[in-house]
């Protein structure tokens, strides 16, 4: 199976300057965990829920001025959407990622693959260990 067909289509992403706060709503409003950021159609960050709690809300920073590139992770990893799901699983569980943005051939975001996505589209004996390993403390 490719990842294409697991994955998570239609994918919103946001901006670098876009509030934290408006993240959060739309994290809320669409029952999402993550929101990809991108700049001129490129994928440069991520920004989830725990972001929003450790990078600004424990960190004290004022989050009604709070940006997306203030709290965001970087160096995303990435998976094609051509990818066969096996691959996509490993390197979830290599990297002890949740979910990951998916590409097309011109490197733009496409969808998200989560684990969600992974635990329907195959058995679950690989589901198993993928959430095993990504849920592993650090």
């Amino acid at each position: 199976m490719k990842v294409k067909q697991a994955m998570h289509k239609g994918v919103q992403s946001r901006e670098p300057s876009t509030p934290v706060a408006q993240l959060a709503k739309l994290m809320k409003s669409d029952d999402i965990g993550a929101v990809p950021i991108t700049e001129n159609g490129k994928l440069v960050g991520m920004v989830t829920d725990r972001d929003i709690a450790v990078r600004a809300v424990a960190e004290g920073r004022d989050v009604s001025k709070a940006t997306a590139r203030d709290v965001m992770s970087s160096g995303l990893t990435c998976c094609g959407e051509d990818e066969e799901i096996d691959q996509a699983v490993r390197l979830m569980e290599k990297k002890g990622i949740r979910r990951l943005p998916v590409t097309n051939a011109k490197k733009q975001l496409i969808g998200m693959l989560s684990l969600g996505d992974v635990s329907h589209a195959v058995g679950q004996d690989v589901s198993g260990e993928l959430i095993k390993a990504v849920s592993a403390h650090h």
